[in-house]
């Protein structure tokens, strides 16, 4: 029985020895380096645009079919009301296909469209 358990703890220290401890040094997945300085990476709102809106709203957003002309969404609407509609959904689009600081970003972003 003693035998048993000793290979018990022995093999438990081993897993947790391969584990390994946290390293502190390391950097969020999300920063860069330039000459000696840190930076971390912002959200590109256009290439999220590019990648989860033209399918629907055409390639230079100008609307097509049933879904709307985003070019000028910033005439119609406010940032919160983009929000709104990413977060949230209206028509055809269901919410939620961006979440979080994309979307914040992806607001802001089509606000400015005049």
């Amino acid at each position: 029985m003693n035998k048993k358990l000793l290979a018990v703890l022995l093999g438990v220290g081993l897993m947790l020895g391969a584990c390994g401890g946290g390293n502190n040094n390391a950097k969020p997945a999300n920063t860069t380096e330039n000459n000696g300085t840190t930076e971390t990476a912002t959200v590109d709102p256009e290439k999220i645009v590019n990648a989860k809106c033209t399918s629907c709203h055409g390639g230079n957003l100008q609307g097509q079919g049933n879904f709307p002309a985003l070019n000028n969404v910033g005439s119609r609407l406010s940032k919160d009301e983009i929000l709104n509609v990413i977060e949230n959904g209206r028509g055809a689009m269901p919410g939620g296909l961006i979440t979080g600081e994309d979307a914040d970003a992806v607001a802001a972003w089509l606000a400015e469209k005049k």
